[in-house]
């Protein structure tokens, strides 16, 4: 007879066995936490970032009042940014993440105040000396087609402002050019931790949503009650086989990311590490939802469009496939409050600028908050029987 006291510890170790055994064994698991997003990293690293957009940062006291600057507005290939410093837009210009900065100073009095739209401008035969306009522009070696394509817009924009306002000046603008060294900055760079960002995503949420109202249903649970283990051994051991899972697909991703398609891991092994403390923090949030789900799901049927309410606009709206930066500025605030976007946005800053933990503190508050306000109304809806 065992007299050896009962331990909850390998019951959890036993259920997380059990229930990892079982996620490998779903054809529906690994496709949608591995295989989809192996199918995407493929895609878009192939095809590139779809439309071009020329990502421009425009400069603290740059002259926006200028045809130049309207024209460059009304562009629909150039984004420009301004909501960053200037400390910023240098380190993002180094990075490749944006591609020029821009920073238009006018020379002595043009005889504009207020500059019209280039159709109302009358031709003006001018007797200036000098160009009205100094065109200071700063490129970068890691985003070179970007910079010609943004060259090639500006001599457009030039000329036609030449020729429509000014019809004896050479020149509307002298132009100052510089390019500053950087690391190329290539999709894969985005596109990866914004795909592994999905797998976690989705594992999190339909993984659990599933299996807990699956025990629950098939009152798998209710005869665990009938057992000496405890309810925090269930939650756990079923946790700890979803993490395990995740994290195997994460490291699994990030590898042939790497190299198959050459994305960048600045530290190595370091980076990586990061990469999966990150991702195991994004899961655990993430699993938050699926308990949620599956305590108000009545069947498996409403599993789905309940997980999709949460996972599609995520997907969708966290730069998971498309910058951010490229939505409207309406719906910007809108993916900024997003859990995804802030561990995409951990991701690719420990990835490619070689960023620690302690460096996306920020990110990391916020999914933070969002995970006791998660576990706050999960504990409210979580039901066992």
């Amino acid at each position: 007879m065992n007299t050896s006291p009962y331990s909850n510890t390998r019951a959890t170790l036993a259920i997380a066995k059990a229930s990892l055994r079982s996620i490998f064994r779903s054809p529906s698991a690994v496709v949608f936490s591995l295989l989809f997003p192996l199918i995407f990293i493929v895609v878009f690293a192939n095809i590139g970032g779809g439309g071009v957009t020329v990502d421009v940062g425009v400069a603290k006291g740059c002259d926006t009042l200028n045809p130049i600057y309207k024209a460059l507005q009304q562009s629909k290939v150039v984004n420009l940014i301004k909501n960053q410093s200037s400390e910023d837009m240098k380190k993002n210009l180094a990075k490749g993440s944006i591609d020029a900065i821009l920073d238009v100073k006018v020379n002595g009095k043009t005889g504009w105040t207020i500059y019209p739209p280039l159709a109302a401008l009358p031709k003006i035969p001018s007797t200036l000396n000098t160009a009205p306009f100094t065109l200071n522009i700063q490129y970068s070696n890691a985003s070179q087609d970007k910079g010609s394509i943004l060259k090639s817009i500006l001599n457009n924009v030039l000329y036609n402002i030449n020729s429509v306002v000014y019809a004896n000046l050479p020149k509307i603008a002298e132009i100052k050019e510089t390019t500053v060294k950087g690391r190329e900055y290539k999709y894969i760079d985005f596109i990866l931790p914004g795909q592994l960002g999905f797998s976690l995503l989705s594992t999190g949420v339909f993984g659990t949503a599933f299996v807990f109202l699956s025990l629950r249903q098939t009152l798998v649970i209710k005869r665990f009650f009938a057992t000496p283990v405890k309810r925090y051994s269930i939650v756990l051991g079923e946790m700890l086989a979803r993490v395990i899972f995740g994290l195997l697909g994460a490291l699994v991703i990030i590898i042939i990311g790497h190299y198959a398609f050459g994305f960048t891991l600045i530290n190595g092994l370091g980076t990586m590490l990061n990469m999966l403390v990150l991702s195991f923090i994004g899961l655990i949030v993430f699993m938050g939802f699926g308990f949620i789900i599956s305590g108000l799901a009545k069947n498996e049927t409403s599993v789905p469009p309940l997980s999709n309410i949460i996972t599609l606009p995520q997907f969708l709206l966290s730069g998971t496939f498309f910058s951010t930066a490229a939505f409207p500025k309406w719906l910007q605030p809108i993916s900024n409050a997003l859990p995804l976007t802030h561990l995409n946005n951990a991701m690719r800053k420990v990835a490619f600028e070689g960023a620690g933990l302690g460096d996306v503190t920020h990110q990391l508050l916020i999914l933070l908050a969002w995970g006791i306000v998660i576990y706050a109304i999960a504990i409210k809806t979580f039901k066992w029987e």
